[in-house]
This record gives structure tokens, C-alpha cells and sequence, in this order.
């Protein structure tokens, strides 16, 4: 049965919860009870929040909110906070802060003491180069300096925005020349699967390309030895440092920018989202907090690189005064059964991963021997995670933890529904929704829904949402995103079904945006590749939902007289890896007739997904060629 009980917390683990803890000093009886007064007071629990783990600020609470209507944002207008402050200032100097682990072994261990004082030794180059209303970037693997980096550009409240070294120089620039960073922090090279990338040729051309770049700091992590010629901007970032100086902070409004992150649509550049200090702040300690049970003698961990916001969310983890650990390479050099034993021999308490993750390793027909004492909470996101997929972890890794698996997205830099750790764990099943989040499923007619598959939305204002789109006037882009199929409620674009319990079952984006991996890619990013190929006429790109994950399938259809053979299928697949990242790459490039349009010339790529996800497909009266859609059932 898909709502099995797997799983269900001991009274002493609930007792020892943070969150047992606050639903105690509020009075609520459950979590049912705990959730309904978040949303039905959402002044007394957001407040709340703030004094139940000690935020530091300057102002007033009140009003807590100006808009819960989605009009304006309107949270916390006079109440000022400095982002890095509230991550630095509980930890105990000698516990670790950051536990970095690489691919190679080459590890390091970085305590609070030391963290703080290389935030203030990088924040005192910056000084004079970046301050309030400025924007920093790094373009770096998962290392401590990318997080100094993000620390010292907020302790001058600055804004910070990042993406993984493996992006082509395209993509760095669809992004970065959006976000136009005075400073941009950069790798010299990383290592993948035992193999070393140098990134100086993409910095040079960074440099040349993005004019408005007044700084370019590099980081030479793995000692490799750079030459700094044909860069006139750049620095070492050894040399950069400014030593000596005391950590300060500079406190800003709590819907100042403090993120811009990036997701795609359908169409055009990636769109660029503002998120604010104060929003971020909050939405993440109650998760890390209250969800996640996160506490200062944990050890939390997430695979991630920069460029997913689940970067962001666990660097938010040093709020508690907790070990965060990092990890760059490759879950599978050299094995994934060995990258595994991260847990044992790092001693993790939450491991975060993925159910493309989880599968993968399932495949090999691991079972686990490793002694995974330490280990409370297996965290899972980035696509839904299949019931079968339950079993595993359960049959296979570990009895007596909790599966908590996580949806929400870069749009809310947070989850809309997670882990409960009071609550026991059902089979195929999210446990709950998040505290203060007035989520519901709605039908297209926008009525609620128990128990039946809807639309996934949000009915009030949240602190995680967005400050806005850059370069979004009147904000036409954002109502377009989320406020355009239900008045003045956010609806996100996923599938679910919301139980009688509670619990959420999720089937997926009802939207064209490809989420390989957890990483949101818009087709436009595919697209603008493929038109450049001389042999291809057209071409559409849809995500398959196949074991827990998302796989990417490009429809081509070719110059009359033209085949795709195995030459052309390699070289498609290589320019959008050169181009974009390895993420883009399909799994499958597949020649049709057509490509199905709709009367005014749209592509229809959700009409292909529904058709790819084994669904009847609705609408057909919009296709203007609906003879080529019995092609795309073959796929199925």
C-alpha cells in the first residue's frame, strides 16, 4: 500500500525535537494543530520564530506583514538584520564549522573561530569594491571559499549569486550578465571523476565578455600554480585578502536582495530571482530548525553543487552553530557504495541526496555494512521520490531513520511541504506541509482537493518569496509565473495530492520546465543550441519521469533528405554540454515528422510531457498539427 507506515519516531527522539520543543511553548496539541495556527496566525508564528531561535535584528516586528494578498511583499518593513551575522554569531570557535570532503581525499576542517576570521579577512579586500545594492558571483565548485565568499559579500550587505564550475561560458553569461556582479570569485579548475578542468581559458573570456566586472578574484584550491596573464582584473585570492581587520556587519532591510538565483521558463534567458535577506533567513531556520530538527552538535550534509539552491539552503545550516559538511567530485569516483560511506566515516546525522541518487546506488544491488550509528535523517529531493524507492532505504540502508522527502523549488528558495520529525513516515509520501505555509491542491476551477491529483498552490504570502524578477517591469513576469491561473494565489506548477493525514504525494511539474537531477532547466537553454545545427529544422525537448528522476528527450526533426545517425546524435549531445552544462545533455535524441505547435505558435511541450507520462492529452483542439501525435506515443 502506498501509505504504509514505514517509520515512526521513538517518544524520546520526539521529545529531544526542537520542534516538540515549540509546539510545547505555543500550546498546540499536534503538528496538525501546530500547522493550522501558522497559517491562521501568521504574525503570532513568524514572530514566534524569531524569538525561538534568537535572531539578531534592530526595529520592530510589527507590522509582521503588510500583504499576505501576493500584491507586494510587506514582511517585517521595519526590521533590519545583517544575513552572515545570524550565520556566524552562535557557533561555539573551536567546533567545526565547515567539514569539506573532495573526491580525492584532500580534506579539510575549518572551526568557527577560523571561519569568521577569513569572512573578515575576504570582506576587508571587498571593502570599497562592493557594498549595499551591490551584487557578487562566484563561479566555483562546492569549497569553503565559496562560502567565505558568500559570507563576506553579505556581512557588507551585498548581494551574492552563484553557479557550478561545469557551466559553459554561455551559460555563465545568460546568468551573470543579468546580474551584473561588480566582483566574481572564481576557480582556477576543479576536479571530476579523477579528471582535472582548467577554467582559466573561460575566466579570460568571462573578463572580455562581461565589461562591467571590476574584480576578478581566483582561487587556486588545488594548488595546481595559475599564471595570471591576459587577465588584467584578476587577482590570487590569497593575495586579495586583507588580514587583520575585525568581522563587521552591515545591517540592511529585511527585504533587501540577498540571493539572485536563477530559473528557467520556457522561453528566452533565464530569469533572474531576487530573494530577500530577512525571507531567506527565516524560511530557512524554521526548515533547518523545526523540520529538519538541525541542532548545534549535529552534523548536517547535502550533495549539491552551487548552482542548486539546495547549496543555499545548506550553508544556512551555520545558524545553529552546526558541522556543515561539503563534498566536490563525484558520487561516483570511486564508487557510489564508497561515496556512501561519507556517513560513517564523517559521522553525518542528515544526509541529504536525491532519488536519482538512491536508485543509481540501488542498481549496483548495494546493501549496506557501513555502521550508520550517527545517522537520524535521510533527506531526499529534486524529483519525486517513488514508493518503491521507500522500500529501499528502509530494506537496504537503514531501519530507524527518518525518510523525509522535500519539495519546494528555487522560486521560494524553500520547500512548500518536508520532513516532520514527530511524525511517523508513510510509504510514498511527503509527511507533512511546512509550518506557515497555506499550502492546498486545487482543481482548474481553483476549488480545494483532498485526496485527488490538482495543482499545487499557496492561498497567503510567505517570507521566501520573491522580492522580484530582475529587469521585471511592473512585475508582468512574475504575476506571469505564478499568479496568472489563480487570482491572487501562487500556483507553483506541480502535481499533488494532499491526503486526509496530510501527507503529499507529488507526480511531478505540470509545467514545461525540465528538472533533471533537481536542477530546473528551461528549454529555451536546449533550444538555442539546437537551432544553430545547419541539419536540424526543428526540435523539442520534454523531461520523461523514469525511476524517481527525470530524464531529458530531445524531438528533432531534420532537413528534408537528412538522417539522424550516430554522428549527428554525438555532436548534438556535445555542443549542448559545451554550451550549457552536463545536465542539459538528453538521454535520448529521437528524429520525428513534426513538431507540434499550437495555433498561434507555441510549442506544446506539456502536451507531449502528458503524452510521455502515459496521460490522454487534453486540448487537442489548440494543435494546429495534430496528425504528428501518435509518433510521440512510442515513447511512452
Amino acid at each position: 500500500m502506498a501509505n504504509d507506515v514505514l517509520w515512526s519516531p521513538s517518544k524520546e527522539r520526539i521529545g529531544k525535537t526542537s520542534l516538540f520543543q515549540f509546539q510545547k511553548e505555543v500550546g498546540a496539541s499536534s503538528y496538525k494543530d501546530l500547522h493550522s495556527w501558522s497559517v491562521k496566525k501568521p504574525d503570532e508564528f513568524w514572530t514566534k520564530l524569531i524569538d525561538f531561535y534568537d535572531i539578531k535584528y534592530e526595529g520592530s516586528l510589527t507590522p509582521v506583514c503588510t500583504d499576505y494578498s501576493f500584491e507586494s511583499y510587506g514582511w517585517f518593513p521595519n526590521l533590519r538584520l545583517n544575513f552572515a551575522e545570524n550565520l556566524l554569531s552562535k557557533g561555539e570557535d573551536e567546533s567545526i564549522a565547515l567539514n569539506f570532503c573532495h573526491e580525492s581525499g584532500n580534506n579539510r576542517k575549518i572551526n568557527y573561530k577560523d571561519l569568521r576570521e577569513k569572512t573578515a579577512s575576504l570582506a576587508s579586500g571587498l571593502k570599497g569594491l562592493i557594498g549595499e545594492g551591490d551584487v557578487l558571483a562566484a563561479y566555483m565548485p562546492n569549497i569553503p571559499e565559496t562560502v567565505i565568499s558568500m559570507l563576506a559579500a553579505t556581512s557588507l550587505g551585498a548581494s551574492f549569486t552563484s553557479t557550478s564550475s561545469d557551466f559553459g561560458i554561455e551559460g555563465v553569461i545568460d546568468r551573470f550578465g543579468q546580474s551584473k556582479p561588480k566582483v566574481l570569485v572564481a576557480a582556477a579548475g576543479y576536479e571530476y571523476n579523477g579528471k582535472y578542468f582548467d577554467q582559466l581559458p573561460k575566466i579570460k573570456e568571462l573578463e572580455k565578455k562581461l565589461d562591467f566586472l571590476e574584480k576578478i578574484v581566483i582561487v587556486d584550491f588545488l594548488e595546481k600554480g595559475v599564471s595570471l596573464d591576459g587577465l588584467d582584473k584578476a587577482e590570487l585570492y590569497l593575495d586579495f585578502e586583507k588580514q587583520g581587520e575585525d568581522l563587521s556587519f552591515k545591517k540592511v532591510r529585511f527585504d533587501s536582495p540577498l540571493y539572485i538565483m536563477y530559473s528557467s521558463g520556457t522561453t528566452g534567458k533565464p530569469k533572474c530571482i531576487v530573494h530577500s535577506v530577512g525571507g531567506t533567513l527565516l524560511q530557512h531556520i524554521k526548515e533547518l530548525g523545526l523540520h529538519t530538527d538541525l541542532q548545534s552538535h549535529k552534523n548536517i550534509f547535502f550533495f549539491t553543487t552551487c548552482g542548486w539552491m539546495m547549496w543555499n539552503w545548506l550553508v544556512s545550516s551555520l545558524h545553529f552553530g552546526s558541522t556543515v559538511t561539503l563534498y566536490e567530485g563525484s558520487p561516483g569516483f570511486p564508487s557510489l557504495k564508497e561515496y556512501t560511506r561519507i556517513i560513517e566515516r564523517e559521522k553525518l546525522n542528515i544526509f541529504g541526496t536525491s532519488p536519482k541518487f538512491l536508485r543509481a546506488l540501488e542498481d549496483t544491488g548495494y546493501k549496506n555494512d557501513f555502521k550508520l550509528d550517527s545517522l537520524e535523517t535521510l533527506m531526499s529531493t529534486g524529483a519525486p521520490l517513488l514508493p518503491e524507492q521507500y522500500d529501499f532505504v528502509y530494506d537496504s540502508f537503514k531501519k530507524d531513520v527518518q525518510l523525509a522527502s522535500i519539495c519546494g523549488g528555487t522560486d521560494i528558495l524553500g520547500c512548500f511541504m518536508l520532513g516532520v520529525p514527530t511524525l511517523e513516515v508513510r510509504r510514498g509520501e511527503i509527511q507533512n506541509l511546512g509550518l506557515g505555509m497555506d499550502v492546498s491542491c486545487f482543481n482548474d476551477l481553483g476549488e480545494d482537493l483532498r485526496d485527488l491529483e490538482g495543482e499545487l498552490v499557496c492561498k497567503s504570502s510567505f517570507p521566501s518569496r520573491p522580492i522580484s524578477f530582475l529587469g521585471d517591469k511592473d512585475n508582468k513576469k512574475i504575476k506571469d509565473a505564478y499568479f496568472n491561473k489563480f487570482e491572487k494565489t501562487w500556483h507553483h506548477g506541480d502535481f499533488i495530492t494532499i491526503t486526509k493525514d496530510g501527507g503529499v504525494q507529488v507526480f511531478g511539474r505540470s509545467d514545461a520546465t525540465l528538472n533533471p537531477g533537481g536542477v530546473r532547466i528551461g528549454t529555451s537553454e536546449i533550444y538555442r543550441q539546437t537551432e544553430a545545427l545547419p541539419y536540424l529544422v526543428d526540435s523539442l525537448c520534454v523531461g520523461k519521469q523514469v525511476d524517481g528522476d527525470v530524464e531529458v528527450m530531445l524531438f528533432v526533426k531534420l532537413l528534408e533528405g537528412e538522417t539522424l545517425n550516430e554522428e549527428k546524435t554525438l555532436e548534438i549531445k556535445r555542443l549542448i554540454k559545451t554550451k550549457t552544462t552536463p545536465r542539459h545533455v538528453p538521454k535520448e535524441v529521437i528524429a520525428v515528422s513534426d513538431i507540434p505547435y499550437t495555433r498561434s505558435g507555441k510549442k506544446m511541450e506539456l502536451l507531449i510531457t502528458r503524452i510521455l507520462a502515459g496521460k490522454i492529452p487534453s486540448n487537442l483542439e489548440a494543435v494546429s498539427n495534430p496528425e504528428c501525435l501518435e509518433q510521440f506515443k512510442a515513447y511512452i
